[in-house]
């Protein structure tokens, strides 16, 4: 039987406006309403911002506490995966929330160009988010916007600053960054499995790519992402009706290549995350 694909959804995002989607979640019960859509359509993990009631961007613990409690209501089993990235927030004020203990969060291990200005992960903030992760007992998603991001995971690793089962996400398609290159995207998997022997694996497409990745990872024996943030970001003219169409579409290419969709159960046993009360099977 074929490895089971485990899906994503990236519900928001942190672009400090709505977009020009009327589709994109803003308050946490247009979150939670979607995300329950999205799980029910085939969704494990939920990857989740949160936006202040004018829409702008915030990493205010409060919001994700909400957030997080309707989640874990209206979706049993679901995987929770806060983000830590700095479009919200500087310095340690964006790991205030891994306080809620979520299931996993983001970690950007180093630094890159995005499309206006350079995504700062410094070293000492990388090492103190991973430092709380690791006593919290959050698994990191470690997003990797760059080669060396996969390098610097590894060794990270190997003396013990993160520990568990390694997952790495390849984020490719934003610009200044990582184009969405075939060749790169398969020589990122056999560095993957040459670095970190048995790591899980995901990727995620921005904009126009979402779709291009999203085939290229299940069609390769990897977990996808999809969802409204990443579908948005970059390509303003893509008004996907959801965040469910979007995961229906990712299920539908596992139909297609025969790769059973992974419930929350088996995600996280796949991830190695501790099981939840209810959760389905």
């Amino acid at each position: 039987m074929a490895k089971e694909c485990i899906i994503c959804v990236a519900i928001t995002g942190s672009l400090p406006q709505k977009s020009n989607n009327p589709a994109v979640p803003i308050s946490v019960a247009e979150q939670i309403e979607s995300t329950q859509q999205a799980f029910e359509a085939g969704a494990a993990i939920c990857h989740a911002h949160v936006r202040s009631p004018d829409g702008s961007p915030t990493s205010d613990p409060s919001l994700f506490a909400e957030l997080k409690a309707g989640i874990e209501r209206h979706c049993p089993g679901m995987v929770t995966q806060f983000s830590t990235g700095g479009r919200t927030a500087s310095g340690r004020q964006r790991g205030e929330m891994l306080a809620l203990q979520p299931d996993m969060a983001s970690l950007s291990v180093g630094s890159n160009n995005f499309p206006n200005r350079v995504y700062a992960n410094e070293p000492d903030l990388v090492d103190w988010l991973a430092g709380e992760m690791r006593s919290l007992e959050i698994k990191p998603e470690i997003e990797a916007f760059d080669l060396s991001h996969i390098f610097q995971a590894a060794a990270m690793f190997r003396d013990g600053r993160l520990r568990g089962k390694p997952y790495v996400q390849f984020v490719m398609g934003v610009k200044n960054a990582m184009p969405a290159d075939r060749e790169v995207f398969d020589f990122y998997i056999r560095t993957v499995d040459r670095l970190m022997p048995g790591a899980e694996w995901c990727a995620a497409g921005i904009g126009r790519h979402q779709l291009e990745v999203n085939e290229w990872s299940v069609a390769h024996g990897g977990n996808a992402r999809t969802g409204l943030e990443d579908n948005v970001r970059l390509d303003r003219t893509t008004l996907a009706p959801s965040n469910a169409a979007l995961v229906r579409r990712v299920v539908e290419l596992c139909d297609r290549y025969e790769r059973p969709v992974a419930t929350p159960a088996q995600a996280r046993r796949i991830l190695g995350l501790r099981p939840r009360t209810g959760t389905p099977d």
